[in-house]
C-alpha cells in the first residue's frame, strides 16, 4: 500500500463547473493564500481532514466512471492542490493508468523552479491533462492586497505550462472594483495572448455564498459591502478576455 496520504477537506461525485464534462472532484485541505473572496475558508487550516491513500481516492472515484461523458473524469481541488503534489501526482499517474482523465484546478501559489518542487512538478506535468489556472489580479501589487500574496510566480507558472504545452484553462474571479477595470483585464487578456496552450477563458462572477462559512469560523468578511456584478459587467469583462 502507498505511504503517500492526501489530507481530503470534501468530494463532489458529479462536479459539472471544474473541467470538462462531469467529474469527480477531491478538495484537499491547506491553502497560504487569503482571498479575500474565498468561498471555502474552512479549506485553509491543514486540519480536520479524512486521509487517503491515492489509490483509495481513485477506487472511490471509479465507482461514478460510466457517468463520465464528455471528457469527463478527475478534478483535484483544494484549498491548494500543489501544497500536496506528492498525492496528486501518484493519484494522477494511477488515473492514467485506468484512462481517466485528470484536471488540477489551483491557484498556482506553490509554484517555484527551485528543487525539490520543480522536479516534482515536471513530474505532476506527465500524468495532468488540463490544468485550470485562477489568476486573481494581474497586477503584483493588487494580488498581494487581495490575496496576501505575490502573484510573479503564479504567472510564471502559466509561462511554464505554456513553454512545456501544458494545457489550460485560465479562470478569473470578476469583483467589481477590485478585478474589473478595463485597464486591468486588458493587461490580463495580453498576458493570456502571449500562452500559447490556452484553450479556454472563463470568467467567474463574485458572490456572497461563502459568507456564512466566514461567520461561523469568526473571520471578519472583507468585502461585505461589494454586490457581485452585473450581466452588463460579466459580459463585458468575457468580451476583454475572449471568454466563454
Amino acid at each position: 500500500m502507498n505511504s503517500i496520504k492526501g489530507r481530503i477537506h470534501s468530494i463532489e461525485s458529479f462536479g459539472s463547473a471544474d473541467g470538462p464534462g462531469v467529474r469527480y472532484i477531491v478538495f484537499l485541505k491547506g491553502c497560504a493564500m487569503r482571498c479575500k473572496y474565498c468561498h471555502n475558508p474552512d479549506t485553509w487550516a491543514s486540519d480536520k481532514y479524512v486521509e487517503e491513500t491515492p489509490e483509495e481516492t481513485l477506487k472511490k472515484a471509479l465507482r461514478y466512471k460510466t457517468y463520465w461523458r464528455n471528457g469527463g473524469g478527475i478534478t483535484v481541488s483544494g484549498g491548494e492542490a500543489l501544497l500536496q503534489i506528492d498525492y496528486v501526482t501518484e493519484l494522477f499517474r494511477l488515473a492514467k493508468e485506468a484512462g481517466v482523465h485528470t484536471t488540477l484546478d489551483t491557484s498556482g501559489n506553490p509554484f517555484t523552479r527551485k528543487e525539490p518542487f520543480f522536479s516534482k512538478f515536471k513530474e505532476l506535468m506527465k500524468y495532468t491533462d488540463l490544468f485550470m489556472l485562477d489568476i486573481k489580479h494581474i497586477d503584483d501589487e493588487e494580488h498581494i492586497k487581495l490575496t496576501g500574496q505575490t502573484n510573479k510566480n503564479i504567472l510564471d507558472m502559466a509561462s511554464y505550462l505554456s513553454e512545456k504545452n501544458g494545457k489550460m484553462w485560465i479562470r478569473h474571479v470578476l469583483v467589481p472594483g477590485i478585478t474589473s477595470s478595463e485597464e486591468q483585464l486588458s493587461r490580463l487578456r495580453k498576458f493570456i495572448d502571449t500562452l500559447k496552450t490556452v484553450e479556454r477563458v472563463e470568467v467567474l462572477p463574485y458572490h456572497t455564498l461563502g459568507v456564512f462559512k466566514w461567520e461561523e469560523l469568526g473571520l471578519d468578511y472583507g468585502l461585505k459591502d461589494v454586490n457581485p456584478p452585473t450581466d452588463e459587467e460579466v459580459e463585458k469583462a468575457k468580451q476583454i478576455l475572449g471568454a466563454k
